[in-house]
């Protein structure tokens, strides 16, 4: 299936009971119950959703990945992709990332106990000389938001698996169209959906995308 096609067609599939062949907006907080204690596909809103479900399989498709997790920000899906970092953990970001995410480093993880170091991304032998032995994660953007630095995708996820370190990827100012990071071997693409995913300026969300089960679990 080509991209255009993914975009329009992927996690949708006609209503079973209405014959609808677009996903409707489900507006239902609950879910009926097949009986007490067996829940359908769906209970609450919050944990799953049929719209937000098909949403999220169009963007894994896009992606090439297995998983998509829909967020209400991209600050809010960025937050969720540093979520299985522990205090004592340490983290290996490009220098050159987009301002919210640098302050939410700064203000929030750096507070929870977790060591942020920033390296030139240009220079895919910056982060390995940065990597220590609780390096659990490195974080990536490319092209960053807003100077549009490249990174070397490639040689980073190379560098990581040397060294079984983690890799996440900002890829909000690319989009699936022109690169998709999972299939150069990162392990969770991170999109603000409010960008050129939506396109039109007027949604603001946030997008989680894996192929690692056990990731996606830990993210769900």
């Amino acid at each position: 299936m080509k991209f255009a096609t993914k975009a329009i067609r992927a996690g949708q599939e006609p209503d079973p009971s209405t014959g609808a062949v677009i996903v409707p907006i489900y507006q239902s907080a609950n879910f009926v119950f097949k009986d007490v204690g067996k829940p359908s596909a769906f209970e609450y809103s919050r944990s799953g959703n049929p719209t937000r479900t098909a949403y999220e399989k169009c963007l894994a498709a896009l992606e090439e990945g297995q998983y998509g997790l829909a967020f209400s920000s991209g600050m809010a899906a960025v937050d969720a992709a540093i979520s299985i970092l522990r205090p004592g953990d340490h983290l290996v970001s490009s220098e050159n990332i987009y301002g919210g995410t640098f302050r939410l480093f700064e203000n929030v993880v750096v507070p929870r106990g977790i060591r942020v170091s920033y390296v030139d991304g240009t220079r895919p032998e910056a982060f390995e000389a940065a990597i220590e032995k609780n390096t659990k994660l490195i974080w990536i953007e490319t092209p960053a938001n807003p100077l549009l630095q490249l990174v070397d995708v490639r040689a980073v996820v190379a560098i990581a698996r040397r060294h079984q370190v983690l890799v996440a990827a900002d890829n909000t100012f690319s989009s699936p169209y022109f690169q998709r990071p999972l299939t150069q071997g990162v392990d969770v693409v991170i999109h603000s959906t409010t960008k050129y995913i939506s396109g039109h300026s007027d949604v603001i969300g946030g997008a989680l995308v894996t192929k690692d089960p056990a990731l996606h679990a830990r993210y769900a």
